[in-house]
């Protein structure tokens, strides 16, 4: 009598890897993000401080949102859970560092920027 248990092949797809790693290349806009960061440090307020407009389509009337994640809450306290998560502490670190890169960047990576031909000589 033995043999392998039914459910093993169920067990190991129901715990796959896969949908945990897919949630680090859903955040976008690292970018626009981290300049709304900067903006707000030039004007010397935090992020907690901005008040938000009321829209009725958003989780919580728009009211809990947190900006290093781009995301809306339904309540404080589910706000405060985030900002306790590992998800969150690891995208305020990673926007505390240097600047994201930009398609300019890109561009100019992949030769598609202006061009650098040094100085300028004046020719007569």
């Amino acid at each position: 009598m033995g043999g392998k248990c039914p459910h093993r092949k169920v067990k190991k797809r129901r715990l796959s890897h896969k949908t945990a790693r897919r949630g680090k290349f859903l955040l976008n806009a690292d970018d626009a993000v981290y300049d709304e960061l900067v903006k707000l440090a030039d004007q010397g307020k935090d992020s907690e401080g901005k008040t938000l407009p009321v829209d009725e389509d958003l989780p919580g009337m728009g009211q809990f949102y947190c900006l290093h994640c781009d995301r809306y809450f339904a309540d404080e306290s589910v706000k405060e859970d985030h900002y306790r998560s590992k998800r969150h502490k690891k995208r305020v670190k990673q926007l505390s560092g240097p600047a994201p890169h930009t398609q300019l960047d890109a561009d100019i990576a992949g030769g598609m920027g202006m061009p650098d031909n040094g100085l300028k000589l004046m020719s007569t």
